[in-house]
């Protein structure tokens, strides 16, 4: 009886021991996982027409039309018509500090969204 613990020890700690090096070695194929898909892009960003930045794919907030800032997730007639009314923006956090929207709307916009300065 001992015997065959110690032979299921030995090979518990084998197959622990070695199968790092399996996983790594590349020879196994895998089916692919929902992690290796590509993310999507953010429904704000693929909305974005030429009011935003080309090269850098965001939102300036300081001259987006009414359906561009309504195509960011949260917003709606009501904030895109405030977001227009409060211009013009020093930054974009000045959405929060002005109460033009919640944090947590702003939470959900603030990675495709930027306040350009205009040049005078």
């Amino acid at each position: 009886m001992l015997r065959c613990v110690r032979l299921a020890m030995a090979a518990l700690l084998s197959a622990a021991l070695f199968s790092p090096v399996f996983a790594q070695s590349g020879t196994l194929t895998t089916t692919p996982s929902a992690k290796s898909v590509p993310a999507k892009p953010s429904p704000g960003a693929s909305a974005v027409t030429g009011s935003a930045s080309q090269q850098s794919g965001l939102l300036d907030i300081n001259t987006a039309s009414s359906a561009d800032l309504k195509a960011l997730p949260g917003i709606g007639d009501v904030y895109s018509q405030k977001i227009i009314q409060g211009r013009p923006y020093q930054s974009k956090d000045q959405l929060v500090s002005k109460k033009i929207v919640p944090q947590s709307t702003y939470n959900k916009i603030k990675d495709v969204i930027i306040a350009k300065q205009s040049k005078s």
